[in-house]
């Protein structure tokens, strides 16, 4: 019997995108040879993760788990939001948030080298891909710690859709939550006016002087106008200003002060945002299928 060397495990997951064990399977099945292997693979159902490379993956779920002071964020991508409700790929979720939370890796790619029982994380959603028949990749996460004096909020919208975490001094995780939920419905860019950059509010600001101008408004009240529309636009993407979703005759900021707190800071993640997805020609996609 040939040995199967880590270099041809490498070798061969390389070119298929199985995991780690199920290519030391396919290798010691068929004495080390790779054709072979490759052969056995394809044949065993487990060479799938390999085609479905170059698809798009925009759907899928979002997750957000809370773990004592130690919360994270995560977004899993599949093709097609069918996936989102298989109960293979919402453990494949819950999995993969919790290892993230328990081994707190700087990026994405430090994520998907963590020790699974697959091998890594990487091995862990090849192996998902394969068995789910759809393309599966870790997009993003955020890890968030907080202090004792500190509540998160974490919102759920539309089973993993749309995820929030709220952090909150001083307030407890029912108004945390609360705020989460605002942000879930709301989608605010920031925390406070302040956090916005000036070259954000001088792009906005000569925004605001064209439309005016083109308004045929005169230049005399046109400065006055910018500041009204400057800090109405202000008020509309900063959290603390907005009116509170369950009661619109407090801001947010009023709603977290009455109850004892002042907002920190939130992570929104909805799924697929930021990605474009592929608009398939239906004509095409019946012509190739037919030229298989």
């Amino acid at each position: 019997m040939a040995q199967v060397t880590a270099k041809m495990v490498k070798e061969l997951r390389d070119m298929t995108g199985v995991g780690m064990m199920d290519a030391k399977k396919a290798l010691v099945a068929v004495d080390g040879d790779m054709d072979n292997a490759v052969d056995y693979l394809r044949e065993n159902g487990m060479a799938k993760a390999a085609k479905k490379a170059d698809r798009i993956a925009a759907e899928g779920l979002a997750n957000v788990y809370v773990s004592g002071n130690t919360a994270v964020v995560v977004e899993i991508n599949a093709e097609t939001d069918f996936v989102a409700k298989n109960d293979k790929f919402q453990k494949l979720v819950q999995d993969i948030t919790a290892f993230i939370a328990s081994n707190k890796p700087a990026n994405v790619e430090e994520a998907l080298a963590i020790e699974t029982e697959e091998g890594t994380l990487n091995d862990t959603i090849a192996s998902a891909t394969s068995v789910i028949g759809e393309k599966i990749s870790l997009r993003r996460f955020e890890i968030v710690d907080k202090t004792d004096s500190e509540s998160f909020g974490a919102y759920s919208h539309q089973g993993g859709r749309i995820v929030v975490l709220s952090v909150l001094e001083g307030a407890d995780a029912e108004t945390a939550k609360d705020v989460a939920m605002h942000v879930a419905a709301i989608n605010p860019k920031y925390v406070s006016r302040d956090e916005v950059s000036s070259e954000e509010l001088e792009r906005e600001k000569k925004v605001l002087t064209e439309q005016a101008l083109n308004e045929g408004k005169p230049a005399n009240i046109v400065e006055k106008m910018i500041q009204g529309r400057l800090n109405k636009f202000l008020s509309e993407i900063s959290l603390n200003d907005q009116p509170f979703v369950k009661n619109p005759d407090v801001t947010v900021s009023k709603f977290a002060e009455t109850n004892g707190g002042v907002v920190k800071s939130f992570i929104r993640y909805e799924v697929g945002e930021g990605i474009e997805k592929r608009q398939e020609n239906f004509a095409d996609e019946v012509m190739s299928q037919i030229k298989k």
